[in-house]
Order: structure tokens, then C-alpha cells, then sequence
């Protein structure tokens, strides 16, 4: 029978897994034991036990674009359960956090932090997006924000388009911290190339959160400088 030791450390070690994936989105086991400096037997091991917990569940790999050969990977996202088990306390910590950012560095601190967040998913879904077939850029971004957990979908809505998210990872830090809400503003507007404006959060009450996508000409984006103030 394991130590008390053992089991601590297998714990541990499973919520750095679990985390993980929390924080990077879908994941396979080859990518978790690279980036957290496991080795794939150990990874799997705790994978297989994340799943058993009901925390984690596993799907094949989306594929935008021509598919090589060879079945899709495996990829690993954490259920609802899983996401409730860590809001709690990510939540607690994350707002305790961010008042410490915010007494140490004022507003403008906050916002670096929500773009820096942001940032990482930008990157992701960039490249995603660069594949989306024309006209479908809202509907990939849509399919990639549901799989880190966001429950996207989109709707026609006269000559646009909404961006509905039914499920906020972060709702409750929103709720104190709007600058998280628009910093993801910023990075919708990037990667569609259009001016898109919040209408409707969940961090503020609202059911869902949702973005109007205008169907017209495409304007410049909003910049790094330049707040996407929204609709409240």
C-alpha cells in the first residue's frame, strides 16, 4: 500500500494535470508530459485515473483544414464536474491576485495581466482561424472557444452574426475584474478583423455572453492600445 507520501505526491501531481489542461484547453498525453516534465507512462497513469473521477473526458482531436494521415489524436478536456472542482478555488485565488495587482500597479496593470491571459488563446486560435474556410472565421472561433471550456456557438442576426458563449470559466473574477471581459473583446476583434462589440456578459448577470459581429466591410481591427469598451 502506498505511503501517505506517495499518495500526497500522485495527488499533486494529478492536479497539475488536470490544471493544466484547465488552463491550456484540450490537450493530448504526449503535449501534458512535455509541458509539465512528465513522462507519457506517468501522464497516463494519471489520466486514467482523472477519468475514472468522471473529471476528465477524452475526444478526438479537431482538424481544421486537409487531414493527414493516420487516425486524429487523442485529446484530453475536463467535464463540468471537473471545470466546478477547480473554479472555487481558482476563483479565490485568482481575485486575490488580481487586488494585489491592482493595488501594486493601479488599472493599467490589470489590463497588461487580462491581455497577457488572452494572449496565449490568441495564438492558438490565430492559427485556427487562418484555415477557416471564408466566411466561417466566427463559426471555427466559435468551435474552439467551446473546446477550452466556453460553450460557443454563433447565430445570424440581421446582416451579422452573434457570438454566443453559454459557459465563463471565469465569471465570478469578471465580475470584479471587467478588464478580463475586455481583453477577450480585443482579441475576437484581432482575429476576425472586424469591430465587434460585447453586448451582453454573463460575468454581469446576463445568461450569456454575447458578441455582434457585423457582416459588413471589415474595419481595422482594435489595437493593443486601444480598449474595446462594451455595451453594458
Amino acid at each position: 500500500m502506498p505511503s501517505g507520501t506517495a499518495v500526497a505526491r500522485d495527488e499533486s501531481t494529478r492536479d497539475r494535470v488536470a490544471r493544466s489542461i484547465l488552463t491550456n484547453g484540450p490537450s493530448s498525453a504526449a503535449v501534458l508530459a512535455e509541458r509539465l516534465e512528465l513522462t507519457p507512462a506517468a501522464v497516463r497513469r494519471h489520466l486514467d485515473h482523472l477519468l475514472e473521477e468522471g473529471l476528465v473526458e477524452s475526444r478526438e482531436e479537431r482538424v481544421y483544414g486537409p487531414r493527414g494521415r493516420g487516425r486524429p489524436a487523442k485529446v484530453f478536456v475536463l467535464t463540468d464536474t471537473g471545470r466546478h472542482a477547480f473554479h472555487q478555488a481558482y476563483d479565490d485565488l485568482a481575485a486575490t491576485a488580481l487586488r494585489f495587482i491592482a493595488e501594486a500597479g493601479g488599472d493599467d496593470a490589470v489590463v497588461a495581466f487580462a491581455r497577457q491571459r488572452v494572449g496565449e488563446l490568441e495564438k492558438r486560435y490565430r492559427a485556427l482561424l487562418d484555415l477557416a474556410p471564408e466566411g466561417k472565421e466566427a463559426e471555427v472561433l466559435a468551435q474552439a472557444l467551446t473546446g477550452d471550456g466556453y460553450a460557443a456557438s454563433t447565430l445570424q442576426a440581421g446582416a451579422g452574426e452573434q457570438l454566443c458563449q453559454h459557459h465563463c470559466p471565469v465569471a465570478h473574477v469578471a465580475a470584479q475584474f471587467p478588464q478580463l471581459c475586455e481583453a477577450e473583446t480585443e482579441v475576437f476583434s484581432r482575429l476576425l478583423g472586424k469591430h465587434v462589440q460585447r453586448l451582453a456578459t454573463i460575468a454581469h448577470g446576463d445568461g450569456v455572453c454575447t458578441t455582434h459581429i457585423p457582416g459588413s466591410q471589415p474595419v481595422s481591427p482594435v489595437s493593443d492600445g486601444e480598449s474595446a469598451r462594451t455595451a453594458r
